[in-house]
């Protein structure tokens, strides 16, 4: 059975139920959900492998395997099948009623700018918000700066303006966050954080419903694909990536970067424009 293995919750002979019917010689289990404590889970390929993307605060997780330290399963928002560490994972809590919207922020034991902090929290962390004081958002790990936060279903609508506030941010293979970040965790944060849907890799990026646009037609918001890379256009002929030339994410010529690429072997670039505007 040919299948990926990105979206196929199935390790040896341990399979989610949803594969009930399509697999046979396997175990089926629902599973547990979890959901992440940590500022980042690595979402690795094997035990202890190559990470291939990263889960954020509050991200639901079902556990499916536990093999020593590391967790098999799946993230619940887009399916996204691999091993975290165990120790990234809590308890399942109450439904997040808000989200972190700003690249980072901290979490606090009391709801003062002078107490230490705990941690970082990183642009598209979940949040469930009971009350606030002085300020501050309390939820079940302690209190976050209110103004950083934003209810789910409100926020920006701009993913280019998101883009911009990782200017500066270091890149690294299967990032997602203000503290590392790939091309397409770039394009896949300021994109969801607009309420716009968006998958994680960019070979599924490239296969979103949309138009192919022409590079001298390209607008603020389109993409822009070489294989292996993704970019986002911005105004005046501009391009925001996560690129390892520059191993950070810029601003720059559109013209500029596809030479580059083009030089480099990376053949000329193709451009989409997602279908669909607005917050999902």
């Amino acid at each position: 059975m040919s299948h990926d293995r990105r979206f196929t919750p199935l390790w040896g002979e341990i399979a989610h139920e949803s594969l009930r019917g399509r697999i046979e010689g396997v175990r089926f289990t629902a599973g547990a959900r979890y959901r992440i404590a940590a500022p980042l889970a690595d979402l690795r390929a094997t035990p202890g492998g190559a990470r291939e993307r990263q889960l954020l605060t509050g991200a639901p997780f079902r556990a499916l395997l536990w093999q020593g330290r590391a967790v098999y399963g799946f993230h619940e928002a887009d399916g996204y099948c691999g091993w975290v560490e165990a120790a990234a994972l809590g308890r399942d809590g109450p439904e997040a009623s808000h989200f972190l919207a700003v690249p980072a922020s901290h979490l606090y034991p009391a709801p003062s700018v002078k107490a230490p902090a705990r941690g970082p929290l990183y642009l598209g962390a979940l949040l469930a918000v009971s009350g606030t004081e002085s300020g501050f958002a309390r939820c079940e790990a302690g209190w976050v700066p209110a103004r950083h936060l934003r209810r789910l279903g409100e926020g920006p609508d701009d993913p280019v303006a998101v883009a911009r506030g990782f200017l500066g941010t270091p890149y690294m293979w299967g990032g997602n966050s203000h503290a590392g970040i790939d091309c397409s965790g770039l394009v896949q944060m300021a994109r969801q954080a607009c309420g716009l849907p968006c998958p994680a890799d960019s070979d599924l990026q490239r296969a979103m419903p949309g138009q192919t646009v022409a590079p001298d037609a390209a607008q603020p918001g389109d993409l822009a694909f070489w294989p292996g890379h993704v970019g986002l256009i911005s105004e005046g002929g501009q391009i925001i990536h996560a690129n390892a030339h520059h191993m950070a994410v810029v601003e720059e010529p559109f013209a500029q970067a596809a030479a580059r690429i083009l030089v480099g072997g990376g053949g000329e670039p193709a451009l989409l424009r997602p279908a669909g505007a607005g917050r999902q």
